[in-house]
């Protein structure tokens, strides 16, 4: 009876043990706080790229700011309106995202779920035409076709509003030029192929496009908004302090790649290749980097413009005002 019961002590202890462990994990796991960021695996997006990649690492950049018992959980996307999605579903707290995106966002929901609470990066963008094309002037490009990474969005936008005024009919369907959305993979082919034109995008497909099917540009948008911070109000609201520290280190790191261009590259390089599971050419970031310029600040004036801007397409019906699209009270 004493070998059975030392038997079954023996058995029990290590299952005790084991249980105990779980718990005091599972306890320790419950007892942080969490805050939901979103990102584009992009280099468009290096501050997210780069704060991923600490958070992967062990080292935390946003962490050691947030302070103990502080979590970030990261979320890629590929596109802005699925990320503005997440936010007014309450999935996610914050995330960098296109300037048209989170403006779609916010007059979809009347100015109550969205707020812009930094700037991130400028540049970036680009038309680039295919030299077999002959486009040599604006007017070349009736009976054309552009490509767009995506329906709406803000490359999209910009090729409309400049069609525009160039004096083309552009629809929706159809018109003088015609537009074809398409992801940014599919334009690289659709161009080597010659299928389309000309395309609209963003780096680095404004550099691959370059190199790899001898794209010309013909537009460089060197200081269109490009990536910006935004914040749920429902996380203004309910994590202000950790908002406010997440900006904060934001800014810092926005200062340190800045001042550390080589070694920011060398990390987005890094953080991209092992989020989409494919090794990034370090010279195709560097190409990149020389179109793009980080920094913090946002004003609204840009904005304003492109809404009008957005109306006269006909993409944004409604009528709501932007006083409460950027938080001026935290982004200051």
């Amino acid at each position: 009876m004493k070998t059975k019961n030392t038997f079954l002590l023996l058995i029990a202890a290590p299952l005790l043990a084991v249980a105990l462990l779980i718990s005091g994990c599972g306890k320790k796991e419950a007892d942080l706080t969490v805050l939901r960021v979103g990102y584009f695996p992009n280099i468009t997006h290096a501050q997210g790229v780069i704060g991923r990649a600490s958070t992967d690492d062990g080292k935390g950049w946003f962490e050691q700011r947030l302070g103990p018992g502080v979590k970030v959980h990261w979320y890629a996307y590929n596109a802005g309106p699925t990320a503005m999605e997440a936010m007014i579903a309450g999935s996610i707290d914050m995330t960098y995202v296109g300037p048209n995106p989170a403006l779609n966002a916010y007059m979809r929901s009347r100015g109550d779920e969205i707020r812009v609470i930094a700037g991130a990066a400028y540049g970036g963008a680009a038309l680039l035409v295919r030299p077999a094309a002959n486009i040599k002037t604006p007017a070349d490009f009736r009976g054309k076709k552009i490509a767009t990474p995506q329906f709406a969005n803000t490359q999209d936008i910009a090729a409309r509003v400049w069609l525009k005024s160039q004096g083309f009919s552009v629809t929706q369907t159809g018109g003088d030029v015609s537009i074809l959305p398409a992801a940014n993979p599919d334009q690289l082919l659709l161009f080597q192929q010659g299928k389309i034109d000309a395309v609209w995008t963003i780096e680095p497909w404004v550099s691959r496009i370059e190199r790899e099917a001898g794209g010309k540009p013909f537009i460089e948008q060197t200081d269109a908004i490009t990536t910006i911070l935004v914040a749920s109000s429902g996380a203004l609201k309910d994590k202000r302090a950790l908002v406010e520290k997440f900006l904060q280190g934001h800014r810092e790191l926005t200062a340190w790649i800045n001042e550390h261009s080589a070694e920011a590259q060398t990390l987005v390089q890094r953080g991209i290749s092992n989020t989409v599971k494919r090794e990034i050419p370090l010279d195709l970031v560097q190409a990149s980097w020389k179109r793009l310029h980080f920094t913090t600040d946002v004003k609204l004036a840009p904005f304003e413009e492109l809404v009008t801007q957005t109306r006269e397409l006909g993409f944004i019906k409604d009528d709501t005002q932007l006083d409460r699209f950027i938080d001026t009270s935290i982004s200051k």
